[in-house]
């Protein structure tokens, strides 16, 4: 009886002495006030780059009527999603770098759920335009009913949907543990490896959602890619003139680029357990992914597509004869 006093009451002073977190401390990359004002500025512009071109290629795709195609269709959403995801981060760790490290609980709540959001409305966008290009070249014939407007929505409205409802799911399960102890995130934004790390409570279970929801969504949206492009390159074989197969090959090398970039860097991510990725090696993987392919995109697509160059210089002679 004496030993079960003790223990209930161990148990309690423990649970008193826990420090309820409301709010979280980002060690960012470093302390040295030369390589932050360094950093402030190199991430700065490369934030300013994103926000153009992505914005600049869904205005584009908006005014001219050329690019009101399927493809571009999804390329502007492509670029929307980009805009957001580079938002979510990007400000914050330029706020790291002068000094204001602070996120409360509710912030870090919403960035990591926007966070898994964006990558999974990412990966099935990549998918979706996959489709189209098989559609495209295999079953030209049938393109535009096959990718009428009204399904090219459903593309991207149902898989958005399941992504921001396993989004939502995922960051229940990480924000229902209990943070007790240091509130420093050995990262420059609120993601699941790290903060798993604070975690005082259990994290077998949400630790394996994480890896079964990431090698899944991830898995089936790369395997949708690959048997596109299966299909697409066994149609571009047969094709006898030379020219006609490169072009149905240009056609495939923007969206091929990002898949190969994205696809890399999330695999590194996060088809891995956080224990055998460090996290110092993980900050630099992630900064890659959430800071530079959003500015690469729009670059890749518009520097490796014709018609995209051609309804660029229609713009700015439109824009030039106006003024």
């Amino acid at each position: 009886m004496v030993l079960i006093r003790a223990n209930i009451t161990h148990a309690y002073i423990a649970e008193r002495n826990q420090t309820v977190i409301s709010e979280f401390i980002f060690s960012g990359f470093t302390d040295r006030r030369e390589l932050q004002i360094s950093l402030f500025i190199l991430f700065l512009v490369v934030y300013i780059i994103t926000l153009v071109g992505n914005l600049g290629m869904i205005t584009l795709i908006k005014v001219d009527t050329k690019l009101n195609t399927p493809m571009y269709f999804f390329l502007s959403n492509l670029s929307f999603v980009d805009i957001c995801y580079s938002s979510n981060v990007t400000p914050r760790l330029l706020a790291n770098l002068v000094d204001y490290k602070a996120i409360s609980f509710t912030g870090c709540l919403i960035q990591c759920y926007l966070f898994i959001a964006l990558v999974l409305t990412e990966s099935f966008i990549l998918a979706a335009m996959a489709y189209d290009r098989y559609v495209a070249i295999c079953n030209p014939l049938m393109y535009a009913t096959k990718m009428s407007r009204r399904v090219c929505v459903w593309l991207m409205v149902a898989p958005s949907a399941y992504s921001f409802l396993d989004a939502m799911i995922q960051t229940i399960f990480t924000f229902r543990l209990t943070f007790c102890g240091s509130n420093i995130i050995n990262h420059f934004y609120c993601a699941d490896p790290p903060l798993l790390k604070l975690s005082c409570s259990k994290t077998h279970v949400k630790l394996t959602l994480m890896l079964l929801s990431a090698s899944f969504n991830l898995i089936s949206s790369l395997v949708v890619i690959l048997i596109s492009y299966l299909f697409i390159l066994s149609t571009i074989l047969k094709i006898q003139a030379t020219e006609a197969r490169y072009k149905a090959f240009s056609t495939c090398g923007s969206h091929l680029t990002a898949v190969i970039i994205f696809y890399g860097t999330l695999f590194i991510m996060y088809v891995r357990r956080p224990s055998s990725l460090s996290l110092e090696h993980g900050k630099i993987v992630s900064l890659f992914y959430v800071v530079v392919i959003p500015m690469l995109n729009p670059l890749i697509y518009s520097l490796r597509n014709k018609e995209v160059k051609s309804a660029l210089k229609r713009f700015i002679k439109q824009k030039l004869v106006l003024y």
